[in-house]
């Protein structure tokens, strides 16, 4: 009887308690037990002066004006503003993921006696520092500590690279500064060459050595690639003589215009591998870049070329005109109403013979034209066959606002082509000018 009413004794008191943790439980935020203690009690943007010292000893130190962050140590410059962002935004959210002494005898063991990286920083006048040595064994966690306590406790290592950086790596490493949307001109001057452009109605046109339309993906991109271009390191003092890097006969000279402003870079001598000496003309610093744009920006003229005979396509064109060997085939598109009341587009031929046409084979003949495309240029002296073509093709577009002219011709196994208001011809696949004369024949 004893031992029954200690087992139902046993069973009211696990119920209360049950019923303890019930209501407890369920009013407590259950973010709480995930919940750490933070490492500084401060706003990110309260913080205005920082101080860096990174694993190789470099020291920089950063002030906050108005709403911009100058490196005023070891030199004067604009900042990183990702970098400088990520400082400031995880030293207001670092948290603490655990206390390893509160009162440690030797932090050498920690690497805290001489630490790796320590940030000291300036934030509504009052001043913090954080110390941070080795990594655990793990190398899960990194060991610190912050201003004059002893307590060393763990933060996550993914903040070493936050916090581990050079003046360099804080540093703003834009080369040119420049308005990305307002730029319209650009020239490229090497040894070998002096390529100008000039960007019109959103559109990019070569105008030197030879006038023609550009490729525009090829020219904007090269621009953008300026745009955005950062530099890799800061040369040496002693780097920095003109015969030294080059810059007294550049490798290349490129300028980018806005308006009645430009910005100029030189690219000087090989600095490595991979790297090539550069700066502003602008400006004393020297600095390297990835060489590679100095191949990018010193191609032939035609590289830069657009290499389209016709800017048209099917669905914008209204009139086509082929001349072979003499004899004009014309097309045009006509709108009629259908049986229904809606428009209704179809093509037909007009020359030499009217007839009505399967709008496909039409279709057909545009896309074969349109799709021709230069592989190449030569100068206007070369033997092309271009002076008897063996095609003429006309294409009207946009209800005749657009008129484009390309004559193709072969000369022995090449085929050629010369577009109407371009210098020189272009080469072209053979079998481009069969496909056209293909379809041509295949309109019923």
């Amino acid at each position: 009887m004893r031992g029954v009413r200690s087992f139902l004794f046993l069973i009211v008191v696990g119920l209360a308690l049950g019923g303890y943790l019930y209501f407890v439980e369920s009013k407590r935020d259950p973010s709480d037990a995930d919940k750490k203690e933070k490492v500084f009690k401060v706003e990110s943007d309260k913080i205005d002066e920082l101080t860096v010292k990174s694993e190789s000893g470099e020291r920089t130190t950063l002030k906050k004006t108005a709403n911009d962050w100058q490196i005023v140590e070891p030199v004067g410059t604009a900042t990183d503003s990702a970098s400088v962002s990520g400082i400031t935004s995880n030293l207001s959210s670092l948290e603490l993921s655990r206390v390893i002494d509160e009162n440690p005898q030797d932090v050498a063991e920690y690497g805290l006696n001489q630490p790796r990286i320590e940030v000291a920083f300036k934030s509504a006048g009052q001043s913090h520092r954080l110390f941070i040595g080795r990594k655990t064994p793990a190398a899960s966690d990194l060991y610190a500590r912050i201003d004059d306590s002893k307590r060393v406790f763990l933060i996550p290592s993914f903040v070493d690279a936050t916090f581990n950086k050079t003046t360099f790596d804080l540093r703003d490493k834009t080369v040119l500064k420049v308005e990305r949307d307002k730029i319209d001109a650009m020239s490229i001057t090497s040894p070998k060459r002096a390529l100008q452009f000039a960007k019109a109605d959103g559109e990019w046109k070569l105008t030197a050595p030879v006038k023609a339309r550009a490729d525009f993906t090829t020219v904007d991109g090269l621009v953008s690639r300026l745009n955005t271009l950062q530099a890799k390191s800061i040369a040496a003092p002693e780097a920095v003589k003109a015969s030294d890097t080059g810059f007294d006969k550049p490798e290349a000279t490129i300028q980018l215009g806005t308006g009645s402003a430009q910005a100029t870079l030189l690219i000087g001598k090989s600095a490595g591998e991979g790297v090539a000496y550069a700066k502003d003309q602008s400006k004393p610093t020297v600095f390297t870049i990835e060489s590679s744009l100095l191949t990018d920006a010193t191609k032939e003229p035609g590289d830069y070329r657009q290499k389209d005979f016709f800017d048209g396509r099917g669905f914008n064109a209204t009139r086509l005109e082929v001349t072979r060997n003499g004899q004009a085939s014309v097309f045009e598109k006509t709108k009629s109403k259908n049986k229904e009341g809606q428009d209704e587009e179809k093509w037909k031929q007009t020359a030499p013979t009217a007839r009505d046409l399967d709008p496909t084979t039409v279709e057909n003949l545009i896309s074969a034209i349109t799709a021709a495309r230069a592989t190449g240029f030569v100068d206007s002296a070369a033997k092309t066959g271009l002076d008897k073509p063996e095609l003429v093709v006309t294409l009207t577009t946009d209800q005749g606002k657009r008129v484009e002219k390309t004559a193709f011709s072969r000369s022995g196994s090449d085929g050629y082509a010369a577009r109407d208001g371009e210098p020189g011809a272009a080469k072209v696949e053979s079998s481009t000018i069969d496909n056209i004369v293909k379809s041509l024949e295949g309109i019923k």
